[in-house]
């Protein structure tokens, strides 16, 4: 079974790449979607490569010749067991850890490479879910934009889709005041805070979930439901601080409406 160990080791990362990138959108809990062609190419080539391993392998064991084993007791006397040369001397400085077997394999796996099995299989059996609302309570701050400005007019109508990013930018930068008087709706997740406080999170990546950073918009006006829930909020800007300082962050809306809704396939919003 050893012997064919890189082979399951390789197959099985393979399938776990090829399980959230080819066969389903779980690949976006992790990175980019612009990202899922090099996920799935590097699937297959693993996959490739651990059925020319087994392929190996096989060939291996298959034609391997049988070995010849001559076990000795007693003590030298003289004669080489097997031969009549007198001149014959024993080799004393014989390694015990030497294998004698010619046919040896000494491309079998390593015992510790089988812990690489775990995450593999992990991976492929139990996806781990996308990064929720414990990720954006550790955020400190983030900011949409840099410096004080005027942005471009909303959309016209009521209410007007917006994303977190978009919201936060023009409640702490924009000295035109386009929030005002506006309805917005937006979608995210559910992360609590101190004193009964909630948020509407949002993280933002910009290659992987390993540089996620997060969009938090407090609400009010409206009971909190379950850490971790998706909702869409529908509400109004409720100004606080002045532009651009720390004292703006997090922006905060009145709530008239909270929906739960089911995860998007892709939980994460794009720089």
């Amino acid at each position: 079974m050893r012997r064919y160990g890189a082979a399951l080791l390789l197959l099985l990362s393979g399938a776990a790449v090829l399980r959230i990138s080819l066969f389903s959108d779980l690949y976006l809990r992790y990175v980019q979607a612009g990202l899922r062609v090099y996920l799935v190419v590097s699937g297959l080539a693993l996959v490739v490569l651990g059925l020319l391993a087994a392929v190996r392998a096989t060939t291996t064991t298959t034609t391997e010749p049988p070995t010849e084993t001559t076990a000795t007791t007693g003590t030298y006397d003289g004669e080489h067991e097997g031969g009549d040369d007198p001149d014959h001397t024993p080799n004393h400085n014989h390694n015990p850890n030497h294998d004698d077997n010619p046919n040896h394999d000494h491309a079998r796996t390593p015992r510790m490479a089988w812990l690489l099995a775990v995450p593999a299989a992990a991976l492929l059996l139990f996806p781990p879910p996308a990064l929720g609302s414990y990720s954006a309570g550790r955020e400190a701050a983030q900011r949409a934009a840099q410096g004080v400005g005027t942005f471009p007019a909303l959309p016209a109508g009521d209410p007007v889709d917006l994303t977190l990013g978009q919201f936060t930018s023009r409640a702490i930068y924009d000295s035109g005041r386009s929030l005002k008087g506006r309805t917005v709706r937006m979608t995210g997740f559910v992360t609590r805070g101190a004193n009964g406080t909630w948020y509407l999170a949002r993280l933002l990546i910009t290659c992987c979930a390993a540089d996620a950073s997060t969009y938090k918009i407090q609400v009010k006006g409206a009971d909190a439901p379950v850490n971790d829930t998706w909702v869409t909020v529908t509400g109004t800007w409720h100004p606080k601080g002045k532009l651009g300082s720390e004292e703006a962050w997090p922006p905060v809306l009145d709530a008239t409406g909270v929906k739960t809704v089911k995860q998007p396939a892709n939980p994460y919003e794009r720089r």
